[in-house]
């Protein structure tokens, strides 16, 4: 790591020697920066300064930090009833929860099962569909269908359907259990072709496990609502489950409260996290319809999902998410989400006259500037923050998630910040 910088906390340059990072490769990774505050968009930093985050934490924190409805919903949870085992005990915040998710989901996603990260959620919903065959007495059909440029997640199961070339976890090819993979059906070509993979697979598969309309760690690639269509059709032509993972869509990101139902389709199976908790807590569900639910159902004990961690249904995590829920209803989150993707429009569209720029593109409150190739990153993130912003690029892609309550020139300043950094970075190159 770099060398330790004179205003550090004590804390950060004694527990650098004992913290495993995210995403990093320990020697050579950039010092992460001490946060000591957060409030709507703005992180303050332990030297005083003040950056606004253009990431929501990755993407969670959709009503901005430190809301004061949920932080008073979590004080009076935690006075009350911080977390009681979930099997054999029951309490209001997760039964609450798992109604008004039920209530939000279009179709028959009316059963819930909680976990406590995006990726178990992923895994949960790969188990439901798999063992869903195995309680109809159906043999074999044990694999899912998932798509190049994909991402769910890096628990052992998760990695199995993420992209196998241009994802992090090809190191692992050969040693989990292998998936299926194809190309997203984008136009008539593609579609004749997944049909042809499916048909000529259909006996081994149990599902098709797809992001819809981004893929988000894979790039920050759209598609349009007619792939999810035929992803459905396809489905049902062949008898597969359909599992959607709105981990990162859903909650508004993409313009619409779920992907799912903006685009008409109900999925078999729907995974949420990351903006479930408005950004305070970890928590995540795993949503299904009534007939995968039904398959379960029954006098065998051998039928049941035989899954439970420890913190599922956390009563403060619930309490979090249903005081989220509330603001949504309350508080105008998808209008100011089409503000935001406006603004988000006019403030990179410039970009696009930079030499090395791809593409430039916008859905909802996530903004994309693609790269031919990606100028040196720690110059580029220094730039970033000397504009006072906080912006954390990947692979090719500068990108911009915003809270849904940013402000005007709050948003001003990171598009401005992404128009002046890439620019100074691209033509010197």
């Amino acid at each position: 790591m770099a060398p330790p910088d004179c205003a550090e906390p004590r804390w950060l340059k004694a527990g650098l020697d004992h913290i495993w990072l995210p995403y990093a490769q320990m020697k050579t990774a950039a010092r992460p920066l001490p946060v000591v505050a957060s409030e709507g968009a703005r992180l303050t930093l332990a030297d005083g300064r003040v950056l606004v985050d253009g990431i929501a934490s990755w993407w969670t924190a959709c009503h901005g930090y430190n809301h004061p409805h949920i932080a008073e919903a979590l004080r009076e949870q935690l006075a009350r009833l911080p977390h009681v085992m979930f099997g054999g005990l029951a309490h209001e915040q997760a039964y609450r929860l798992a109604t008004r998710l039920a209530a939000l989901l279009p179709g028959d996603l009316e059963r819930v099962f909680f976990t406590e990260s995006g990726s178990v959620s992923v895994e949960v919903a790969m188990k439901m569909a798999v063992q869903y065959w195995m309680n109809r007495g159906v043999a074999g059909r044990t694999k899912i269908l998932s798509f190049r440029g994909g991402y769910h997640g890096d628990t052992f199961a998760t990695m199995a359907v993420c992209d196998p070339e241009e994802g992090m976890h090809a190191k692992f090819a050969g040693v989990f259990a292998p998936q299926l993979i194809g190309d997203l059906p984008r136009d008539g070509a593609a579609l004749a072709g997944l049909r042809q993979l499916v048909e000529a697979h259909a006996h081994e598969l149990a599902a098709i496990l797809v992001e819809p309309r981004v893929q988000g760690a894979g790039g920050m690639v759209f598609h349009e609502d007619q792939v999810l269509r035929d992803l459905r059709q396809l489905a049902d032509d062949f008898g597969l489950l359909l599992i959607f993972d709105e981990i990162f869509t859903g909650f508004g990101r993409t313009g619409a409260m779920f992907a799912c139902a903006e685009a008409g389709v109900t999925p078999d199976i729907v995974t949420l996290s990351k903006a479930l908790t408005g950004g305070t807590l970890p928590l995540a569900a795993t949503l299904a319809r009534k007939h995968v639910f039904d398959a379960f159902w029954g006098d065998e004990a051998d039928k049941a999902l035989m899954h439970g961690p420890t913190y599922m249904g956390n009563a403060l995590a619930c309490a979090a998410a249903n005081a989220s829920l509330d603001l949504f209803e309350s508080e105008p989150r998808l209008a100011q989400v089409a503000r935001i993707a406006a603004r988000l429009e006019d403030g990179l569209a410039p970009c696009r006259a930079l030499p090395g720029v791809t593409d430039v593109r916008v859905m909802g409150a996530i903004g994309v500037v693609e790269l031919e190739a990606m100028p040196e990153p720690r110059a580029l993130q220094a730039a970033f923050l000397d504009r006072g912003v906080w912006i954390r690029p990947f692979r090719n892609v500068v990108y911009l998630t915003p809270a849904f309550v940013i402000a005007d020139g709050e948003l001003e300043q990171l598009t401005g910040a992404v128009r002046a950094a890439l620019g100074e970075a691209l033509l010197r190159a």
